[in-house]
C-alpha cells in the first residue's frame, strides 16, 4: 500500500497546493494578454445600444449577425428600427462556388465556395457610421464523386462558418467606423 492511501488529509492538502499552483500560473499566462488588450474571437465593443438589422440578408445570414451581436456585444437587436439607434442595412448578400480543380479523368475535384455581403450602417437620424461596403470570405475545399451526399454537408458547414466570420466582420467594422473621428469637409 503506498503512502497516499495511508493519510487523506496529506492527498487533501497535495491537492489543494496543485490547484493553487495551477490558479497562480493561469494567472501569470493570461495577465499579459488582458492587460495589452487582448479579447477573445467575436467579442465587440459597440458604442449602441440596440441595432436594428434591416434589408434582405438571407435567413441563416440574419440568424448569425443577430447571434454575433447577441453573444459578441453588450447590444441588444430591435425588430422595429425606431427602437433601435443604430441601423444595419444588408444590400445584399452572394453565395457562389466555382471550379477550381479537374482529376486526371475530368470530374471535379475541388471548388471554391464564396460569400460576398454588401451593407451600410447609419443611425436613426440617417447619419452615415459605415457607407456601402462590402465584406467578402472564400474557402478551398476538396470534392470526392464517390461521397456526393458527405460533401453537400461539408459545403452548408462551410457557408455557415464563413457567414459567422462576415457577421463577426461586419460588426467589426462598424465598431471601427463608429468610434473613428468624424473629419469635416470644407
Amino acid at each position: 500500500m503506498s503512502a497516499d492511501h495511508r493519510n487523506p488529509k496529506a492527498n487533501a492538502a497535495s491537492a489543494s497546493i496543485s490547484l493553487l499552483r495551477r490558479s497562480t500560473l493561469s494567472l501569470l499566462v493570461l495577465a499579459p494578454l488582458a492587460a495589452c488588450g487582448f479579447r477573445l474571437r467575436g467579442a465587440v465593443d459597440l458604442p449602441f445600444t440596440a441595432i436594428a438589422i434591416t434589408g434582405n440578408p438571407s435567413p441563416p445570414m440574419r440568424a448569425d449577425l443577430q447571434t454575433a451581436v447577441l453573444t459578441g456585444t453588450d447590444v441588444k437587436v430591435a425588430i422595429n428600427p425606431r427602437d433601435a439607434d443604430l441601423i444595419l442595412e444588408i444590400t445584399n448578400e452572394l453565395t457562389g462556388r466555382e471550379i477550381l480543380a479537374y482529376n486526371a479523368s475530368g470530374q471535379i475535384s475541388a471548388y471554391r465556395l464564396n460569400i460576398r455581403v454588401g451593407f451600410r450602417a447609419f443611425d436613426t437620424a440617417g447619419t452615415e457610421i459605415v457607407p456601402e461596403s462590402e465584406v467578402y470570405i472564400t474557402r478551398d475545399m476538396d470534392f470526392s464523386v464517390s461521397t456526393v451526399l458527405a460533401n453537400d454537408a461539408q459545403v452548408q458547414a462551410f457557408l455557415g462558418l464563413m457567414r459567422r466570420d462576415l457577421a463577426i466582420q461586419i460588426l467589426r467594422r462598424v465598431a471601427a467606423s463608429a468610434k473613428a473621428p468624424k473629419t469635416k469637409a470644407f
